[in-house]
């Protein structure tokens, strides 16, 4: 056999894979029993162990006894915005009590000695009830995930579940195709895997249909956005510095009476009616 036949068979080779491929990315036809005994068993498992997490989670939750300085403090602060909105309403020595009222720099409520400042990563850690209720719902999210993931490994791996019904780029396919190692499957067909990971992270609505906005699925979500922060370096807010920049801005306060100009508002109103 010469070189040239050679060549031309190899090339014949190639693009008899290739019409295959295509072939195979276009014209992929998914069982019925996939969708009977994989997508739909996923999906309802799913949906129920998401009911049976919340149900847990609320059976497992601790009211949690309300901090009488924390309540304090957020009160003064919300009276000190009050006092900063309405301090033109006030005459000037009206208002200067009860700025210094607030602002004194020995005995104001808005004064925070230094060194008094709340710990809160230390306050967090230290209260055991607060460390117990993260403890739980920690265990109420890792455990049932870690399980069901085991799960749909063992019995589901491998499978195309679903296709989705319009067209995607080529980065979609390692979001939607996890376990399936096949460049020639088109990228809109979703693995067992995946449809797993989607239902874990887009049932989110559909939780909140059924079990209301307040849902441990959400709590679930909260926690873990608390931890990314308090991992970046952000503990909560501080008291001391809630209260030092309330401080701040009632200094910051430009007061001018607007019942000075009371009786010329009066006049002019009553001079257009008079016209009229």
């Amino acid at each position: 056999m010469s070189r040239g036949e050679s060549e031309v068979e190899s090339r014949a080779g190639q693009l008899q894979s290739a019409a295959a491929a295509a072939v195979m990315a276009n014209d992929l036809v998914l069982d019925t029993q996939i969708r009977d005994w994989v997508l739909a068993p996923l999906s309802i498992v799913m949906v129920l162990i998401g009911v049976l997490r919340h149900f847990v989670t609320k059976m497992m939750r601790t009211t949690p006894n309300p901090d009488l300085k924390a309540v304090k403090e957020g009160q003064i602060v919300l009276r000190a915005r009050f006092l900063r909105a309405s301090a033109n309403y006030l005459p000037a020595r009206s208002f200067q009590m009860r700025k210094a009222y607030y602002n004194n720099e020995e005995n104001g409520l808005l004064h925070v000695p230094k060194g008094q400042g709340n710990d809160m990563q230390a306050q967090m850690f230290s209260d055991p009830n607060m460390a117990m209720d993260m403890m739980k719902k920690n265990l109420s999210m890792i455990i049932p995930q870690s399980l069901t993931f085991a799960w749909v490994n063992f019995f589901f791996s491998g499978f195309v579940a679903a296709k989705i019904p319009f067209p995607l780029t080529q980065r979609f396919r390692s979001m939607l195709q996890n376990g399936i190692d096949l460049s020639s499957v088109d990228v809109s067909y979703v693995s067992s895997r995946s449809w797993y990971f989607l239902n874990l992270f887009g049932l989110r609505g559909l939780f909140n249909l059924i079990l209301g906005e307040e849902n441990a699925v959400d709590d679930a979500q909260r926690m873990m956005q608390t931890q990314m922060a308090m991992q970046m370096g952000g503990f909560g807010a501080d008291p001391a510095k809630t209260l030092g920049a309330e401080k701040d801005g009632l200094d910051l306060v430009q007061h001018e009476w607007v019942a000075v100009r009371s009786e010329q508002l009066a006049e002019s109103v009553l001079r257009r009616l008079l016209k009229t």
